[in-house]
This record gives C-alpha cells, sequence and structure tokens, in this order.
C-alpha cells in the first residue's frame, strides 16, 4: 500500500498474517523500547539464530518471553500497522513478489475484513474525542501543570509528558517508547483535551519569493537630462490656466524628442456660457449671487415665520 505511511500486507490462504508499515513499531521496537530485552541481547540472540530476523526460538528459550506473549505481541503489532496505515493516506494498492516473507508472522491470520473494520473503529475512536490528532502529523509540548498534579499522573502519561518536546508526532513517540501509534495518539489527545498537552503556534506558511535577476546590459541607466519630471515653460503654463480659469489656453507647445517634426494641432475650446450656467445663476434671475440661489431653495417654510 503506497502512500503516506503506506505498508506491506502479507495474506496467507486468504488471510493477513502481517503487516509492517513505517507508521507504527514492530514487535523487535516493541521488545527492544520497552526494556523486555537489551540490545545485547538481541544482538546474541540473532548469533545464535544464524542471522533470522525474527529468533522466536532463542527469545522463548533464553526465557525472556514466553510463546503465548510473542504471538499477542506480533498480533498487536500487525493491528496496529494497520491503523497506522488507514489513519494516513493510500495512493495505490501494487502487488509484491511472493518471496517477500514477513518478519514475523503470526500462525494463525486475521481476516482481512475485520482487520479493516478494527482500524477503522479505532479512527473513528480517535475522531470523536475533543482534540483528535493524527498519528503523523501534531507535535505538542507539555503544559504549564504544576509538579503536584504531574506526580499525580499515570506513569503512561508522564512518559507522554517526557516524550513531547514539540519536534516528536505521536508515531516518533510510539518508536521511542515501544508503545503502539494507536495506544500514544488517543493518549496524546486526552492530554491534549485535558490540558497536560498543548499545541505550539505554528509559523503562518509563506510563499516563496520569486528573484529573477534580468541579464547584464538589459537595462541601460537613464540619463540625468531626463530625470526631470516636466519641462518649465510646460509646468507655468499649466499654472497660469489654472489660475485664471476664462483665460484662452496657451498654444501648445511640442515637448522635446516626442515631436520632432509635425507641431500637435490645438484642441477645440469651449466658449464661455455655452452651458447656460451663468445665465441660470445671474444676479437678476436668482438673487444677489448663486449663493443666494442655493439659500433660497433650501429654505424651510414654518407658521411662525410666515415665511
Amino acid at each position: 500500500m503506497s502512500g503516506r505511511p503506506g505498508g506491506v500486507f502479507h495474506l496467507r490462504d486468504g488471510c493477513v498474517v502481517a503487516v509492517e508499515s513505517p507508521g507504527a513499531p514492530g514487535p523487535e521496537a516493541r521488545l527492544l523500547r520497552s526494556g523486555r530485552v537489551s540490545g545485547e541481547q538481541w544482538a546474541e540472540l540473532l548469533r545464535e539464530s544464524g542471522g533470522t530476523r525474527w529468533p522466536e526460538a532463542g527469545l522463548v528459550a533464553h526465557g525472556y518471553a514466553g510463546a503465548a506473549q510473542l504471538r499477542v505481541v506480533c498480533m498487536m503489532a500487525m493491528q496496529d500497522a494497520a491503523f497506522a496505515v488507514v489513519a494516513g493516506d493510500v495512493e495505490a494498492c501494487d502487488p509484491l513478489d511472493a518471496a517477500f516473507e514477513p518478519y514475523a508472522p503470526v500462525a494463525l491470520g486475521e481476516a482481512p475484513g475485520r482487520l479493516l473494520q478494527d482500524a477503522a473503529r479505532k479512527l473513528a475512536a480517535v475522531a470523536a474525542l475533543p482534540q483528535p490528532v493524527r498519528p503523523d502529523r501534531e507535535r505538542p509540548v507539555p503544559a504549564a501543570v504544576p509538579d503536584e498534579i504531574r506526580d499525580q499522573l499515570p506513569p503512561q502519561q508522564q512518559e507522554l509528558l517526557t516524550h513531547a518536546d514539540g519536534r516528536r508526532t505521536a508515531r516518533d513517540i510510539a518508536f521511542a517508547t515501544g508503545l503502539g501509534a494507536y495506544t500514544v495518539t488517543v493518549g496524546m489527545a486526552r492530554m491534549l483535551g485535558e490540558g497536560l498537552l498543548e499545541l505550539p503556534d505554528e509559523p503562518d506558511s509563506a510563499a516563496p519569493v520569486t528573484v529573477r535577476i534580468p541579464p547584464t546590459g538589459a537595462l541601460r541607466q537613464r540619463p540625468p537630462a531626463a530625470a526631470s519630471a516636466m519641462d518649465p515653460m510646460v509646468f507655468s503654463a499649466l499654472a497660469s490656466a489654472v489660475a485664471d480659469g476664462e483665460s484662452p489656453a496657451p498654444e501648445p507647445r511640442p515637448l522635446p524628442g516626442l515631436l520632432p517634426e509635425a507641431t500637435a494641432p490645438s484642441l477645440p475650446r469651449r466658449e464661455p456660457g455655452a452651458s447656460g450656467i451663468t445665465e441660470t445663476l445671474a444676479p437678476e434671475r436668482a438673487g444677489a449671487s448663486w449663493k443666494g440661489f442655493f439659500r433660497l431653495r433650501h429654505r424651510i417654510w414654518t407658521p411662525e415665520s410666515g415665511a
């Protein structure tokens, strides 16, 4: 099953006998991280078994674990790996070579439908919690909890507080402690809801800034003479036109460099009084001035004044 984290399902006679996924610790990690077997003991078991990947006989012979305990560990690892695959993103499913043997298969396999139903039930239980998390997404940090309350917490929650440093997900803590990915995910979600853990504020993601540098010689420096925003004669002509709105516009003057040979034609000028506004607002029609015209229009009649 390719995806994130993806995994490998081993089937035999229609039943799943092993599931391996980088999203959940396998039987070996469970035994080593839990402290049941040390690293030196595990290396010695591998030498005695001639390099066997899963030294089940040596574990039972040295008394490190019983046969029934190993079957339970393998079954729990298989179910936890199936949960990690279902909780992640599945992209495709491709068959592998039949010669690819599983690491630690169980003697009696699990029906595929029952295994997937169990994984879906666990995922639904996590989603129903007040503060649901994903096994490979959130990275919480310990909250400000008093020492007297921290000392009264169960050992599993104290262990989660120790490993939650803002850089580890539930999957990372599962590999570090030997616990199941589902167990750590549920414990992390509950501690977030109880205020024992908190999620740090992640910085806003900013789009990358693309800087394009033009090739050398593509841009030419502007000469200092062209830096002036406006010709002095044009500026004086515009200033006189603004000061005297009724005066005729000056003859247009071609700007240097724009029209070297032709002269721009003069624009038509509207004659004063063509719109009729001046006649309408004349003193003989609208009172003393145009201001009085607007005062007459907005005057309100009242019974007391009689006007």
